[in-house]
C-alpha cells in the first residue's frame, strides 16, 4: 500500500516492547515510512525515558515518534493511528468510532490483564494472588466476549484488518504467549481462529518475529528467578490493583524504587533495636503483606453476615458459568440448584439512556460500576447487557445473590453507582422470570426493540 504520509518518521521503542509493535505493524500497512531508533541513538534512564527528548516528548517516554517535519508523537495509539491509512483507521464515520471503541477497550480491558497475569510469570512484576484472582476473573469475562462477537464476524470491524484487530491482537500476544493454554484456546474457538490469522500475516510477522510460540501450558510465577532478577534491578517488584495499571513499565519502577528506599529504611531500624529473630520473621511477613491492595484496609464485618447462609454453590456456579457451555452446562446447573429461599433474581435497567451514545462509553460506564463492587463478587453474580447500537442504546441486566434484599444498600462502599439503575426482585418461579435469566446469560435476544450488543459479566 503506498503510504499517506509526508517525510520519514523515527520510532523510540525498546526490542520487545508491546506498545511499540502496533505502530510497526500499522506502518507495515499502511507504507509509511518508519526507521526504529537504534538504541544507541538515544540514551534511556533506569525508568524507561528518553531523558534528552523532554522537550519534544512531554511524558518523555517510549514509545515516542518523530519525523523529519519536526511532528512528535508519544503514546502507542496515537502513534499507530498517525502511521496508518484509511483503511486500517476506517473508511466511513461510522467505522472510525467502532475501530476506536475497540482501541479504548483494549487499553482499558486487556491491557491491564496482560499486564497483571503474564509480567509475574516474566519475573518482571512480583506476584499478588489477589491481583492475579482477580485478573485471571477478568480474562475470562473478555475472553468470552470476544469470543461471542467473532462467532459471526472475520475481523472486529469491516471486513479487513483495521487498527482494531491489530491494537487487539498486540494486547493478548502475551497472554496467548503465557497465559492461554491449549485447552483455553479450544473453549474460545473463535477468538483463537481470528488471533491466528493475525499472527499469520506477512505485515505482523515482520514486527513480532516468526518464531512467536503459543502457550503450552499456563507459566506459573518462578519466586526463586524473580529474586535473582529483583537484586540486579531488572523487574517492577510492587503493583497497584489490577484494573488501576498502566501499560507503562516504569511507572511500576518509579514505586518499586520508593518502596525499597522505605524498606531499607525499616531493615536499618530493626538491625539497630537487634530484634529477636521470632520478631523479625513476622516483620519480614507484615512487609510482604505491603503489596497486597487491600492489607492496609481496616477490618469490616461483613455485610452480609447476618444474612442466612445459602446451599448454592456461587463459586461452583461461577466455575461451570467460565469453563463449561452455557445453554448445556451453566443453565441447567443454576436452576437445578438455585436456592430460592436464600438468594433472590433481580432485574436492573439504566435510568437515563437517552444519555447514552458511543456504544464503548456504555460499556465503560457498565464496566466503572463493576470496579466499585469487589467485595460483593463472593455473594453475588450479574449479567449486564448492553443493547442497541451508537446513540441509541441501553443498559440492563439480571443479577442473583445471597439474600432477599437489595445487597447494595448492605454496604455504604456498594452504593456509587446503584442508584442510577431501577431494581426489580423477579418471582423465581415465574416462567418468564427463566426466560429472561436463560437470554441474560446466555447474551442473546433484546431489549425494548434493541438487539443485544454486548455484555459484561460480573463475578
Amino acid at each position: 500500500m503506498a503510504s499517506n504520509h509526508q517525510g520519514k518518521g523515527t520510532l523510540y521503542t525498546f526490542p520487545g516492547n508491546i506498545q511499540g509493535f502496533k505502530a510497526q505493524i500499522a506502518a507495515k500497512y499502511s507504507g509509511a515510512e518508519l526507521t526504529i531508533a537504534n538504541e544507541n541513538q538515544f540514551k534511556m534512564n533506569e525508568t524507561n525515558r528518553l531523558e534528552e527528548y523532554v522537550s519534544k516528548f512531554p511524558t518523555s517516554k517510549v514509545p515516542a515518534y518523530e519525523n523529519d517535519a519536526g511532528f512528535y508523537l508519544f503514546e502507542s495509539n496515537a502513534i499507530a493511528h498517525y502511521l496508518s491509512n484509511e483503511q486500517l483507521r476506517g473508511k466511513s464515520l461510522v467505522e472510525q468510532s467502532e475501530v476506536l471503541q475497540w482501541i479504548e477497550y483494549s487499553e482499558r480491558e486487556i491491557n491491564p490483564v496482560s499486564v497483571t497475569l503474564a509480567y509475574p510469570c516474566m519475573s518482571i512484576l512480583q506476584f499478588n494472588r489477589n491481583n492475579n484472582e482477580h485478573a485471571k476473573s477478568e480474562l475470562n469475562n473478555i475472553l468470552r466476549l470476544l469470543n461471542q462477537y467473532l462467532r459471526t464476524r472475520t475481523y472486529f470491524v469491516g471486513e479487513r484488518i483495521t487498527l482494531a484487530d491489530i491494537t487487539i491482537a498486540c494486547d493478548l500476544l502475551l497472554l496467548y504467549q503465557w497465559i492461554i493454554d491449549p485447552a483455553t484456546r479450544e473453549t474460545y474457538s473463535n477468538l483463537t481462529r481470528w488471533f491466528l490469522t493475525l499472527i499469520h500475516q506477512a505485515e505482523l510477522k515482520d514486527v513480532i518475529g516468526i518464531d512467536f510460540k503459543l502457550c503450552e501450558k499456563t507459566a506459573q510465577f518462578d519466586a526463586k528467578k524473580f529474586a535473582e532478577l529483583s537484586q540486579k534491578d531488572h523487574v517492577i517488584q510492587s503493583q497497584p490493583r489490577a484494573k488501576k495499571l498502566s501499560h507503562n513499565a516504569d511507572e511500576y519502577k518509579e514505586e518499586a524504587k520508593s518502596k525499597k528506599e522505605k524498606k531499607s529504611a525499616k531493615q536499618e531500624e530493626k538491625q539497630a533495636k537487634k530484634p529477636k529473630e521470632s520478631e523479625t520473621k513476622e516483620e519480614d511477613r507484615a512487609d510482604d503483606e505491603t503489596d497486597d491492595a487491600y492489607a492496609n484496609e481496616p477490618k469490616q464485618k461483613d455485610p452480609f453476615a447476618d444474612i442466612p447462609k445459602t446451599t448454592f454453590n456461587m463459586d461452583e456456579f461461577k466455575r461451570v458459568y467460565s469453563n463449561e457451555d452455557t445453554a448445556e452446562k451453566a443453565l441447567p446447573y443454576f436452576w437445578t440448584n438455585f436456592d430460592k429461599d436464600h438468594c433472590s433474581i433481580w432485574f436492573c435497567e439504566y435510568k437515563y439512556s437517552d444519555e447514552l451514545t458511543q456504544i464503548y462509553r456504555t460499556c465503560n460506564l457498565a464496566s466503572g460500576f463493576f470496579q466499585r463492587l469487589d467485595k460483593l463478587r463472593k455473594h453475588a453474580f450479574g449479567s449486564m447487557c448492553v443493547f442497541g447500537e451508537n446513540n441509541n442504546n441501553t443498559i440492563a441486566g439480571i443479577w442473583f445473590w445471597r439474600g432477599h434484599e437489595l445487597a447494595f444498600e448492605l454496604s455504604p462502599d456498594w452504593q456509587v453507582d446503584y442508584e442510577s439503575y431501577t431494581w426489580k426482585r423477579l418471582s423465581v418461579d415465574d416462567e418468564n422470570t427463566q426466560k429472561l435469566v436463560n437470554q441474560y446469560l446466555l447474551w442473546e435476544g433484546e431489549h425494548n426493540g434493541k438487539k443485544f450488543n454486548q455484555g459484561k459479566i460480573f463475578k
